[in-house]
């Protein structure tokens, strides 16, 4: 089964402008999640609309496809991406795997395990989740919480805690339910991929601001493993500065 990593990475960003090309030590950001990737799958490639980064990506002999500038999401940019870079270099690919270009510490094996979902053939898209285990991570609105079926697909994403515990006092909701954290790395069956990025933004997206969730409400499975990793994804200078307090790096 062909897997093709994916890295959509865009200079512009209201809270971090050219944050793919800041150095992390001695290589740029994205040179390092380009490094972790590569060691999940042998085929990866950037998808960007800057030739900074094109060019960047190029010179550490990483493989780069420039994409349109006006697409919404790192989704729309993945399923550009996967068609270039498969008519280039002549491959058919099962599934993409659309993995974070600000995560420069991504562990590999949550790629390869995210990835082995699609042994299964009914697996449409795919996602990781991680346990929470303290109240401030379930009531942060900008931590992604996802509700889980017994077959381990996911039901609904939302930036508020779901479920909500009914008659249970806030400081005690984890002691009665498990609540999942929704770790942001997709995977998507090829013709799955190219069939959602056609589809209109629907409501409970519009609402939530969570593409996800356009994809469940259009009838579509996404299937979850869980991971007691959740990242270290950098979002501004100062999440940049903390990372750089704790780890040695060459």
């Amino acid at each position: 089964m062909k897997i093709l990593g994916i890295i959509p990475s865009r200079y512009g960003s209201s809270r971090f402008p050219g944050k793919p090309l800041v150095k992390i030590g001695s290589k740029t950001m994205i040179h390092r999640v380009y490094e972790q990737a590569a060691k999940a799958f042998e085929n990866v490639v950037v998808a960007t609309d800057d030739s900074r980064i094109f060019d960047e990506v190029v010179s550490f002999g990483g493989s780069a496809v420039l994409t349109s500038a006006n697409h919404q999401s790192g989704t729309d940019r993945c399923a550009e991406a996967l068609e270039k870079f498969s008519q280039q270099v002549g491959i058919k690919f099962h599934a993409a795997v659309n993995i974070q270009g600000d995560e420069p510490f991504i562990k590999p094996e949550q790629l390869k395990t995210v990835a082995a979902l699609f042994d299964n053939p009914s697996t449409e898209i795919a996602t990781l989740v991680k346990p929470i285990k303290d109240t401030e991570t379930l009531f942060n609105e900008n931590v992604v919480k996802v509700v889980l079926d017994n077959a381990g697909g996911a039901i609904y994403f939302s930036r508020s805690p779901i479920p909500f515990m009914r008659g249970v006092e806030k400081n005690k909701w984890l002691e009665h339910n498990e609540f999942y954290h929704h770790i942001g790395v997709y995977a998507y069956r090829c013709d799955i991929l190219k069939k959602i990025t056609k589809l209109p933004q629907g409501n409970l997206e519009l609402c939530e601001k969570l593409e996800q969730n356009r994809w469940l409400e259009n009838g579509y499975k996404i299937k979850v493993c869980k991971t007691d990793f959740a990242g270290m994804g950098v979002d501004t200078p100062d999440d940049l500065e903390k990372i750089l307090k704790t780890m040695n790096l060459d």
